[in-house]
């Protein structure tokens, strides 16, 4: 490559071996990268030491090595050389083939010749066919070979554009150039016919391949001056030359510039395979190669992009605010550079390549939004507890407090997730929610169980308080109406609870059963009080008989309530019992009797251990336990719970 501006390189040497690097260089320092769809490719093709390679650097001020007439007509362009015209707008490439009917490869070399000559037909807007003037009209004309090598390659070609061909009379006659044209078309129309086509265009026309121009130039030699205006006006043709109407005009299947490389590359390994060379399936491949590369770099820079990566380091310590519209904003600048640097490509392929690069992103992504996702539903879960929590400590109902936060919370939870939905992706956050409706159902109903079991039990206490000691005076007392004023006792105590206790878990808005259910289980806590407090009473009697009278055991025989003890029971007991109870008490109630009225006679009126001093009045102390044991009539509940701890 040498250092000049045209950057002459060998895109492909003499035995075939393609330049990579070296045009990867040339695109780079010519930046024909950014041109997308605005260049054009200018080839020429002619007989050796016709004087190409002048022609072009004449043309393009390029710097191809040119012919030096003192050291002989040998072979100077090897391969295919490619340089930048210089100063000509759009870009334009000038593309420097090996000259036919060389000598150096030989009459039946002629596969190289057959493969760079489709090279050149398959990537270039306009070819050059460098002629002589005294070749035209001349069956043996030196380029006859040429134009057939031209069309008969053209055949491989399934190319959907129309390719220029401007044909070059070198060192013209006098003979005017509208008289040489008409002869040239001729000539080139016979070789065209004469060629053999495949049977899908054995009547095709040449027209619907090329479009043929003419042109002709004065002797480089002899009247050089005359060659460089000649040359200078015909260099005005290329420039605008892919608008339409010009040497270019046709852009269809047009690689864009970024492509190039891959394009040149893939079409010449095809033609060193020998194979036909689709151009329409060409494009689609390169523009698959192309989009992926442009797609991956897009990725890439969006690993690596400063902005992501802040987001992505801040959702992993809580949520972030505007989170959807940063990153959204951050995927439509790698997708809007996509779209731009891949405008030119295939559209099916482009849009497909664009789908996948989005996909990727927003797998990149994606994890950082789940992330962000569980963060809002922690938090709105935390404030569901905390607002709940406040509601209740202030008095509010508990069912009106779950419906208000549960609807603000979810509130607050869907302008989170819109925040922090990505515009790109159609994720939602329903599953989330849903999550989130569960876990504030879970916790109302834990605080629900937790706060209706608090308020039973403060109920449970409060009535066991109301009931314990005055059941327990009652039984002291051992009045006549004691179990009459121990039921009124229940039936107040219980109703004044029950009615407190429906007031206060009204809030909870339970259905009628649990309500009810919730009642009586109050009700029947209530009665188990006083039960366990009148078995906790007969105990008592039980371990007085035991320790006061003597009894020794306990039993039931036959459905007979039997006491065995030492000492007979109290005479004055035996006789004058008026309480009537159930026949298996009997004398379990006699017994009690002897017992009353051994704790009556034991103890003064203040319910202190008589101290006996021998001045006491026996006969009216006995007199009055007597009395005591007449008018207490012990209910039968006390012989039942009796008979209660003492069953097998």
């Amino acid at each position: 490559m040498t250092n000049d501006a045209s950057c002459a390189t060998q895109l492909i040497d003499g035995d075939g071996e393609f330049n990579v690097a070296g045009l990867d260089n040339f695109i780079k320092t010519v930046n024909l990268a950014p041109c997308g769809l605005s260049y054009a490719v200018v080839a020429i093709m002619g007989p050796q030491s016709s004087g190409k390679s002048t022609l072009m650097n004449h043309l393009f001020h390029t710097s191809f090595r040119e012919m030096d007439a003192f050291r002989g007509r040998s072979q100077t362009t090897k391969g295919i050389w490619i340089a930048k015209c210089v100063g000509i707008e759009p870009s334009t490439i000038a593309m420097d083939l090996e000259g036919t009917d060389g000598r150096e490869r030989g009459e039946d070399d002629t596969a190289f010749e057959k493969q760079s000559a489709l090279f050149a037909l398959a990537i270039s807007d306009i070819v050059l066919i460098n002629m002589w003037c005294h070749d035209i009209g001349r069956e043996q004309a030196a380029n006859k070979p040429l134009l057939k090598t031209v069309f008969q390659v053209m055949m491989r070609l399934f190319s959907p554009r129309k390719t220029t061909l401007l044909f070059v009379i070198r060192d013209k006659t006098k003979t005017p150039l509208e008289h040489l044209e008409p002869i040239l078309r001729d000539d080139i129309q016979k070789i065209w016919d004469s060629i053999q086509k495949p049977q899908a265009h054995q009547h095709t026309p040449l027209s619907e391949f090329f479009i043929v121009e003419v042109t002709a130039l004065s002797s480089y030699e002899d009247k050089e001056d005359k060659f460089k205006e000649e040359v200078a006006q015909l260099r005005q043709r290329f420039f605008h030359s892919i608008a339409p109407g010009g040497l270019a005009g046709d852009r269809r299947g047009v690689v864009p510039a970024s492509a190039f490389s891959i394009s040149a590359q893939q079409i010449w390994k095809v033609i060193r395979e020998n194979k036909d060379l689709d151009l329409p399936a060409h494009k689609v491949m390169v523009a698959t190669v192309r989009c992926e590369e442009i797609a991956d770099e897009k990725l890439n820079q969006l690993h690596s992009d400063k902005g992501w990566l802040e987001l992505e380091k801040a959702v992993q310590v809580g949520p972030v605010r505007g989170f959807g519209e940063k990153l959204s904003s951050i995927i439509d600048v790698i997708l809007s550079q996509y779209d731009e640097e891949a405008i030119f490509f295939d559209e099916s392929v482009r849009n497909a390549k664009r789908k996948q690069l989005e996909s990727k992103a927003l797998d990149l992504v994606y994890p950082a939004y789940t992330t962000l996702l569980e963060h809002i539903h922690s938090k709105a879960l935390d404030d569901f507890k905390t607002k709940l929590e406040q509601s209740l400590n202030n008095g509010e109902g508990f069912a009106s407090s779950v419906r208000t936060w549960t609807q603000s919370i979810l509130l607050e939870f869907d302008k989170g997730s819109a925040d922090a939905a990505v515009r790109h992706a159609n994720w939602g956050a329903s599953k989330v929610r849903d999550k989130l409706c569960r876990d504030i159902d879970s916790h109302a109903s834990s605080v629900r169980t937790a706060k209706l079991t608090e308020i039973t039990t403060n109920f449970e206490k409060k009535l066991a308080k109301g009931l314990t000691k005055p059941v327990e005076s009652l039984f002291e007392a051992g009045g006549n109406d004691t179990w009459l004023s121990i039921r009124e006792l229940l039936k107040r105590e219980t109703e004044v609870a029950v009615t407190e206790f429906s007031a206060s878990i009204a809030g909870f808005e339970l259905d009628e059963a649990t309500v009810e259910r919730m009642e009586q289980s109050l009700r029947d806590y209530a009665r188990k009080v006083v039960e366990n407090k009148a078995r906790e009473e007969a105990g008592k009697i039980l371990m007085r008989m035991k320790d006061s009278l003597g009894v020794v055991r306990i039993e039931i025989r036959h459905g007979t309530l039997l006491l065995l003890y030492f000492i007979g029971v109290l005479s004055p007991m035996e006789c004058e019992m008026d309480e009537t109870v159930r026949p298996v008490g009997a004398l379990c109630c006699k017994t009690c009797g002897a017992l009353w009225f051994s704790t009556v006679f034991n103890h003064d009126n203040d319910s202190l251990p008589r101290v006996w001093t021998g001045k006491e009045d026996i006969r009216a102390i006995t007199k009055d336990a007597r009395s005591a044991v007449i008018d207490s009539k012990i209910n039968d509940k006390i012989v039942a719970y009796i008979m209660l701890e003492i069953a097998p």
